[in-house]
């Protein structure tokens, strides 16, 4: 089982919408996929279709309130969306207050690393939706990837918020020498139309190097829609620019991962690079 984060320090870079879009390409390849919702604003929850207050005693808040970790008590955080082999881990707004909740809690930083590691024969990908804020949940995050996807809008203020994240993992591998971040920079909102656009990508490029995905997710105005209507755009209309983009990303990091942690990808999983791409 392979487990993503997607992060950023900075909001709005389109974090929600690749957890969305690559679960919904991943669902419509017949995969099992968990998404786990750890921005206490529930966004990618409420993407589903779900309200965080609808499921009060069935999200990540309870997962962590857990005194003792257990294959039946994460298991019964989970709620089944609509889209057969698509899960979720809710987020509420009572994560909010986790870091004090988990204060003097031995191995606070490795709780979501031990759930996902009880039921990791369930699904073939978890892909986990992060808070801007370091904190528990980010930390908890990062430690419990396998590869870190970091979209990053291409405009400037967005690259000021790559290098505070960039930062983020040089920090935490020096604090803990058993700790290393696989990370992959993802441009997102590409208007080829726009200086900023342009220069912005070439700026990644040139100083990222190995670390950016070669292509980009373009700017989408059904991301919006589908985002409305609480459906992934893959599962909305797989055809549109955006989500052919996203079947693109996910082809890449599948490919990425077979090369760096072939052992954790699952023979369903690997299968999809000789797929032709309809999703059919």
């Amino acid at each position: 089982m392979l487990v993503w984060a997607v992060a950023s320090q900075k909001g709005g870079v389109g974090k929600t919408t690749t957890v969305a879009s690559l679960a919904g390409w991943l669902q419509k390849e017949n995969l099992r996929v968990l998404v786990v919702d750890t921005d206490p604003h529930a966004s990618l929850t409420s993407y589903l279709g779900y309200e965080d207050d609808k499921l009060e005693h069935n999200n990540l808040f309870d997962l962590y309130a857990m005194k003792n970790l257990t294959r039946e008590g994460i298991l019964h955080c989970i709620t089944h969306t609509v889209h057969k082999g698509l899960d979720l881990i809710a987020a509420s707004m009572t994560l909010a207050t986790i870091d004090r909740q988990l204060s003097g809690r031995q191995g606070v930083g490795r709780i979501l690393s031990r759930s996902l590691q009880l039921i990791e024969d369930c699904y073939d990908v978890v892909l986990i939706d992060c808070p801007p804020v370091l904190g528990a949940l980010m930390v908890n995050a990062l430690v419990a990837s396998s590869t870190i996807v970091v979209p990053t809008q291409t405009e400037f203020l967005a690259l000021k918020g790559l290098e505070g994240m960039v930062r983020t993992f040089t920090v935490m591998q020096r604090a803990n020498q058993s700790v290393h971040f696989e990370y992959l920079i993802v441009p997102t909102m590409y208007d080829r139309r726009t200086k900023a656009s342009v220069q912005s990508l070439s700026y990644l490029q040139t100083h990222y190097k190995e670390q950016v995905w070669d292509d980009c997710i373009p700017i989408d105005t059904y991301f919006r829609e589908s985002s409305a209507k609480r459906l992934p755009l893959p599962l909305m209309d797989p055809s549109r620019r955006g989500a052919v983009a996203y079947h693109k990303l996910l082809r890449f990091l599948v490919e990425r991962e077979l090369n760096r942690n072939p052992d954790k990808v699952t023979p369903q999983l690997a299968a999809i690079l000789a797929d032709d791409g309809s999703g059919e």
